[in-house]
């Protein structure tokens, strides 16, 4: 371990961080381009054969940029993506920006550092930055926007330069440091762990946008809000928006053990999939399916969803668009069982429904989610914790889904458990409540 690494994980002072050399080189999660090759063909690579653990070379600081060391940092699938090199290798995203010269031409290199979520304390800021210095305590959201491009005043979602850190830029969170724009850094919850702080920006900020704000759902009072996978990494933050601002979450699960978490988490109705019966993308089975499900939701709720969270894709899509009442909204961020999505669009257009795309968050809609967890409005959906050696066995986890809420991975931090420094806040709250996930950690 490095001088700097050392002393950030003492709590060395502001003053001591700035006068430690920067390492020349850093221990990261990340994957080798020659490995692109060898999975060429193949059937679907096992992602611990192609996350690799080990020293990269630092890379220089922007002006716009800040170096944090990375105390601890989260799995999110996009990451298993880029392990699987599927649907195309994350390079390709790597190779594309680095042409356009100058400091982006620092992302396109031979090893690929990934990870969208961090929590650490910032070592370095470029000379452009005003906001961030050295010694704060920090979470890094995903969104890597271009703040040259006219686009991303209106919406930093919109502009054509706009980036999922980690994933379609080098340098990302799964390191003991991460280059990040300081347009992504957000203040750390003070109550939060490490782990706990780490696990939220990406997934609570998608959830965020794609329930509350007024580009996703635009969600109301008295909304009934239906939520496919409604204990996992999206879904947990998707019936927590849901229940602080007056809506009906329903939650859909897939065991008895899930059910009770959703119910802890604020669910007015639980169905396990199974009540549903066979879900696919074929026609007959979806309006089966999706009869059924509406049939449940009437008879405990007593009128259709108003929206449908949506992220499992290609499976689920079509029952989504055909439960939604006349009139609603079906959001959708994401595809997890396959990308062509097959429904019958009568049920869109003779019934006035409106399907939303959303990705990702803006800084300001970031900024929103993050006072919301600052305060304690919302919990993170953390249920376990890999160190950073282990990471290939984390994700893994995911990629055969037998993960819950998200997975942590610990970087610098030495142990979990870390990083409080507002135990008052958190003894106010309580622990079941702070991490509802890990309620039985101490």
């Amino acid at each position: 371990m490095s001088d700097l690494s050392r002393a950030v994980v003492d709590g060395a002072s502001p003053e001591v961080l700035e006068r430690l050399v920067v390492p020349e080189e850093y221990t990261a999660a990340h994957l080798r381009i020659e490995d692109v090759a060898a999975a060429s063909g193949a059937e679907e690579r096992d992602v611990r054969d192609t996350l690799h653990v080990g020293p990269v070379p630092m890379p220089e600081l922007a002006p716009d940029e800040v170096l944090v060391a990375v105390m601890a940092a989260a799995l999110n699938y996009n990451t298993i993506w880029s392990a699987k090199f599927e649907p195309i290798p994350s390079f390709t995203f790597l190779r594309h920006y680095g042409k356009q010269g100058g400091w982006a031409a620092r992302h396109d290199q031979p090893f690929h550092v990934v990870g969208s979520d961090a929590a650490g304390v910032v070592v370095r800021v470029g000379t452009g930055v005003r906001n961030v210095r050295i010694g704060d305590h920090v979470v890094v959201a995903t969104a890597h926007v271009d703040d040259q491009d006219p686009v991303t005043h209106n919406d930093g979602m919109l502009g054509a330069e706009q980036r999922a850190w980690g994933f379609e830029t080098n340098f990302g969170g799964l390191a003991h440091y991460a280059v990040a724009r300081a347009s992504q850094v957000l203040p750390k919850a003070p109550h939060l762990t490490w782990e706990e702080a780490a696990c939220n920006p990406l997934c609570a900020g998608t959830a965020y946008r794609m329930l509350i704000s007024e580009r996703g759902a635009n969600m109301r009072q008295g909304d009934v809000v239906l939520i496919w996978g409604a204990v996992g990494g999206l879904g947990g933050y998707a019936v927590q928006f849901v229940k602080n601002g007056g809506g009906i979450p329903i939650g859909i699960v897939s065991s008895d053990a899930k059910a009770e978490i959703a119910r802890n988490l604020g669910c007015e109705l639980v169905i396990d999939r199974r009540e549903i019966g066979e879900i696919s993308a074929d026609p007959d089975v979806t309006v089966k399916a999706g009869k059924r499900l509406g049939q449940i939701i009437r008879q405990e709720i007593g009128e259709d969803p108003n929206i449908v969270f949506e992220h499992v894709g290609r499976e689920t899509f079509g029952v989504s668009v055909f439960v939604a009442r006349r009139g609603g909204t079906i959001v959708t961020c994401g595809s997890s069982t396959g990308y062509q999505h097959t429904f019958d669009n009568r049920y869109l257009w003779m019934r006035l429904k409106k399907v939303i795309g959303s990705h990702g968050a803006n800084l300001y809609e970031q900024w929103q989610t993050n006072r919301l967890i600052q305060r304690g409005r919302i919990s993170p959906m953390l249920s376990k914790v890999y160190p950073l050696e282990a990471v290939g066995e984390a994700a893994h986890a995911i990629q055969m889904n037998e993960h819950l809420g998200k997975v942590g991975v610990l970087c610098l931090a030495p142990e979990a458990g870390l990083g409080v420094t507002d135990p008052a806040l958190r003894a106010q709250l309580g622990q079941e409540r702070v991490a509802p996930l890990m309620s039985d950690f101490a």
